[in-house]
């Protein structure tokens, strides 16, 4: 019986059987193993600013974060997170009882719907959603409730009415992403404020995944769910220092929510990591306190980058989704006489040396996913035209 177990049940937990690995792990791999341009993560190239790297060298060479800093954030950055909501948004929070750094925004929303949600529970979530979301639902006992934006005119769209008849007597709660990953949708205010509306009249809880929030390329910029009436002290709003400042390994990411659901999730995320990215966050205390040129720079450098490939895919054939926010570019490859978006973007390294990620892997209904495809222009500016070149010579 060596080798044999005790039992035929499998050694993964149920509720995690159906993710397996992610697909950005397979597609990574592949891109390594083809030496593909790599648009499948989303990672940029480059390191953020050289004197907020500096400020994470001096926090460990000062001794400030090298053993566990406090479980729900260092002071500094808890403060600096705070006069960042009130900076940019007129948001208030309390950085004591109302702030809680994360190990970036994944664990922010495994914390949040592992304290939030219980078997039974329904999460009425935007489709495609980012793949954590899904694994986090039912590691929390929840059911997925999606609500898909499909496209129409140029990007995809939410169907306020498909949102309203998607909550039932077992809603409690709306995970709300916006700017939107993978469609690159920004909601609009008069969107946002009719989530608000409901939320507030069926009494549910919202946890609003803001991480592209100053990567809006057109309007008046980022609008939170929590600015809205009836809406602060029901939302939970969730921030990322990697997607804004172009450290994704730091892994440092917030919370910002009333007390009680601070310390909620907070009895969540100590049986996480407990604590993590101890000198990176003195670092991004630094980096949240940045000019405005700052914010700004980035946004028109990202703008730039998501139309240098945005016009290559289009040359190379693809219907594209030109998004309003985020780094990503969703597509039609319908166009190209191709309809699987798995198999299309297996094949992709092979007959043109780029990788991209299905977006069918974001759905719960695969087949309303399966012609469309992600890429990522969070990379130099030379690797963006060469991988337009390489996918138009295909």
């Amino acid at each position: 019986m060596t080798g044999m177990t005790s039992s035929a049940r499998p050694h993964l937990n149920r509720r995690l059987a159906a993710f397996g690995t992610t697909i950005f792990a397979e597609m990574s791999a592949l891109a390594v193993a083809t030496g593909s341009i790599n648009l499948g993560q989303g990672f940029p190239d480059t390191d953020g600013p050289e004197e907020i790297r500096e400020a994470a060298v001096r926090a460990l060479r000062d001794g400030r974060g090298n053993q566990y800093p406090p479980g729900p954030g260092v002071p500094e950055l808890r403060t600096a997170i705070a006069a960042h909501q009130q900076r940019h948004y007129g948001l208030s929070y309390d950085p004591d009882t109302e702030v809680l750094v994360t190990a970036g925004a994944t664990e922010a929303i495994a914390a949040s719907l592992l304290a939030l949600v219980e078997p039974g529970d329904e999460v009425v979530a935007l489709e495609p959603y980012y793949d954590s979301y899904a694994a986090s639902i039912a590691m929390a006992g929840g059911t997925r409730v999606p609500v898909t934006l499909r496209p129409q005119d140029g990007s995809f769209r939410l169907d306020l009415d498909e949102l309203r008849a998607a909550v039932t007597d077992r809603t409690r709660l709306l995970l709300v992403n916006t700017p939107h990953n993978p469609t690159g949708t920004v909601l609009t205010r008069a969107e946002l404020a009719a989530i608000a509306e409901l939320a507030v009249e069926r009494d549910l809880l919202v946890v609003t995944d803001e991480v592209y929030e100053h990567l809006v390329f057109d309007g008046a910029g980022h609008v939170p769910l929590a600015t809205f009436p009836g809406m602060r002290e029901r939302t939970v709003s969730i921030g990322s220092a990697g997607k804004t400042f172009s450290f994704t390994g730091w892994k440092v990411g917030w919370v910002t929510a009333a007390p009680e659901l601070v310390s909620a999730v907070r009895s969540a995320k100590q049986f996480l990591t407990y604590v993590a990215s101890g000198p990176f966050q003195y670092a991004v205390a630094e980096a949240l306190a940045l000019p405005d040129s700052y914010f700004e720079e980035f946004r028109r450098s990202m703008l730039a980058r998501r139309d240098i490939l945005a016009e290559g895919l289009a040359a190379a054939g693809f219907e594209v989704f030109r998004p309003a926010g985020t780094y990503f570019v969703t597509t039609d490859i319908r166009p190209l006489g191709e309809k699987d978006g798995f198999a299309f973007c297996r094949a992709l390294p092979e007959r043109a040396g780029v990788v991209a990620i299905p977006n069918a892997v974001f759905y719960d209904d695969r087949e309303a996913g399966a012609p469309f495809v992600r890429f990522a222009f969070c990379k130099r500016e030379q690797v963006l035209r060469e991988a337009a070149e390489r996918l138009r010579a295909m």
